[in-house]
């Protein structure tokens, strides 16, 4: 049995200020799937992961520092590890770890929230996406696709779908996009377990948006069709507060 975690850290030093690698001690899950790291590899003091654990760490950093990234912690040596997927690599949004015949995907999928030109790009990005993952299907049929979606799936997936209507992350196209990725062959994980509403995995800091639970959930484990019958349990673990994101479980037997 694996635990994967996936966590978008909003920047992986800050996260570490306030406590991050002793929650990870604590959990201590075999894999942990990082988004949003703002951060380079010589930025960091590797040492640290090591110590906690994770001596087989992975970054792959966006080219504009601050900015983007994803990350790949993991107690046990990866068979393979692959960098990027061919397209908008400069951002570092894709990160692949093969062990035996499973793959472990970190994904930070690009926000529409600052206007139409990012709004584009992400709309060509996830249809790229879904190539890339078509092909990958192919020779890589175990997937586990963990991270920053950036889309809520449907309304139960966000606190108010009606004055949200509107916003990035909530688009018909968005959820549409999502939906037609799911029903190409992926699982939402959580969705399996757990049908309530108020399950979210990120909140604005303003208005004391997480203290009232007015939140979004766009942080995701999909998992294909063949892996979905492996998956033993899914959580939202909103206790852990390193970041406006907190960190998602699954247990799946791998």
């Amino acid at each position: 049995m694996k635990k994967v975690i996936t966590y978008n850290v909003n920047g992986i030093r800050s996260a570490m200020s306030k406590g991050w690698l002793d929650w990870v001690k604590t959990v201590s899950p075999d894999i942990i799937c990082l988004q949003e790291i703002k951060a380079q590899a010589e930025q960091l003091n590797l040492d640290d992961f090591a110590n906690a654990g994770y001596k087989h760490n992975y970054w792959y950093s966006a080219q504009k520092k601050g900015y983007s990234g994803v990350a790949i912690l993991s107690k046990a040596k990866p068979d393979h590890i692959e960098y990027g997927c061919g397209f908008n690599d400069e951002e570092g949004r894709v990160l692949r770890a093969d062990y035996g015949d499973v793959s472990v995907i970190s994904v930070y999928m690009p926000s529409g929230t600052s206007g139409d030109e990012r709004q584009a790009f992400k709309m060509k990005w996830v249809a790229n996406f879904q190539k890339y993952i078509d092909k990958l299907k192919k020779t890589r049929p175990n997937l586990i696709i963990a991270g920053d979606y950036n889309i809520c799936h449907k309304p139960i997936d966000i606190h108010n779908p009606i004055s949200n209507a509107n916003s990035s992350g909530f688009l018909p196209e968005e959820r549409e996009w999502l939906d037609g990725f799911m029903k190409s062959g992926f699982t939402d994980s959580l969705r399996q377990f757990n049908k309530e509403a108020h399950q979210y995995t990120w909140w604005s800091f303003r208005a004391n948006s997480r203290a009232n639970n007015k939140g979004w959930r766009i942080d995701y484990h999909l998992v294909s069709e063949p892996m979905a019958k492996a998956l033993k349990r899914a959580v939202i673990m909103p206790e852990a507060k390193h970041s406006d994101h907190c960190p998602m479980l699954i247990e799946v037997d791998f």
